[in-house]
């Protein structure tokens, strides 16, 4: 017994030192004044996309890898969702990030369910006791309820199912499902950006960005979103 918790303690060492390493790696490499500016993202487009039309197949393999290690390092979802949207178009870039953070998500799941399931139990099982007999009713329907209201910080709501021992096919199937609409949305946004970027050689105004339909119809949509996920949320977590 001894011998196995040391050896889940290593792993679990491992695992952090892996993605403190990574993180360390991607900030060292672009600072969040440049992720963030206007210029460095004019000026790089180019390059993106010719990487893309040379080999669109490696690219894709590539992005879908680095978004599996982002969810890993319990990354924000959000501005890779932009990224994927603007690189890949909503479509794609939905469906390569859908398959990405499912993937990943599932991993950190299946990782927190072997080696952090006492500590996570210990830590949630009282605020949640209420969604044990729900998930045991119906696992795959509220688990996909879960995925879709939301609530939760993306890399908590991964490893939260270790209360309720879910199967991880309904894990998986469950989180691809559940958080289409809000990728969707945030992907169109970024292909949104992508096309006023390319349209305007200065740095849009608030105004321009607001009254773009390609912007404010996938904000409005996501405002309505957010709006109903709340409702729904009273309705889900309630005792």
């Amino acid at each position: 017994m001894e011998k196995a918790k040391k050896i889940k303690l290593y792993i679990g060492l491992f695992y952090l030192i892996f993605i403190g390493l990574f993180l360390y790696y991607f900030f060292s490499k672009f600072s969040i004044q440049e992720l963030t500016s206007y210029d460095f993202i004019k000026n790089n487009r180019d390059l993106f996309f010719e990487l893309k039309q040379s080999n669109l197949f490696l690219v894709v393999i590539l992005f879908m890898l680095f978004v599996i290690v982002w969810v890993l390092a319990a990354g924000f979802i959000s501005p890779i969702a932009i990224f994927a949207g603007f690189f890949f178009g909503k479509w794609l870039g939905a469906f390569i990030l859908l398959l990405g953070m499912s993937i990943g998500a599932t991993f950190l799941y299946i990782f927190a369910n072997y080696f952090l399931k006492e500590f996570i139990k210990g830590r949630f099982l009282n605020k949640f006791k209420n969604l044990e007999l729900k998930f045991k009713k119906s696992e795959f329907m509220y688990l996909l309820a879960y995925r879709f209201i939301g609530g939760i910080p993306f890399a908590i709501s991964n490893v939260l199912p270790c209360i309720f021992n879910v199967k991880t096919s309904n894990f998986f199937w469950a989180t691809l499902i559940g958080v289409i609409p809000q990728i969707f949305l945030v992907c169109a946004l970024g292909s949104g950006l992508e096309k006023i970027i390319d349209e305007n050689l200065e740095a849009p105004t608030l105004k321009q960005l607001i009254f773009s339909s390609d912007i404010y119809i996938p904000l409005v949509v996501f405002f309505c979103l957010v709006v109903l996920t709340i409702f729904l949320r009273k309705i889900f977590y309630k005792s």
